[in-house]
């Protein structure tokens, strides 16, 4: 469905950092910013699809190149 654009290091870096801004919604539950750390649901998404839309709206990919 989706191209593949995002490398297993890029890929592991963002299901890290969405997981990290995910965790701080439950550890901080009385903080009036803690709903912006949803956006971490975004980095989540795309690191365990491997797919990225803006990469793909730039042309980008951290995919290394396959050789024929």
């Amino acid at each position: 469905m989706f191209a593949k654009n995002v490398g297993s290091i890029d890929r592991l870096l963002r299901i890290v950092a969405g997981l990290v801004l995910l965790s701080l919604f439950f550890i901080f539950p009385d903080a009036s910013w803690r709903y912006y750390t949803l956006i971490g649901v975004v980095p989540l998404l795309t690191g365990l699809m491997s797919s990225c839309p803006l990469y793909s709206l730039f042309g980008l990919s951290t995919c290394p190149v396959r050789k024929a």
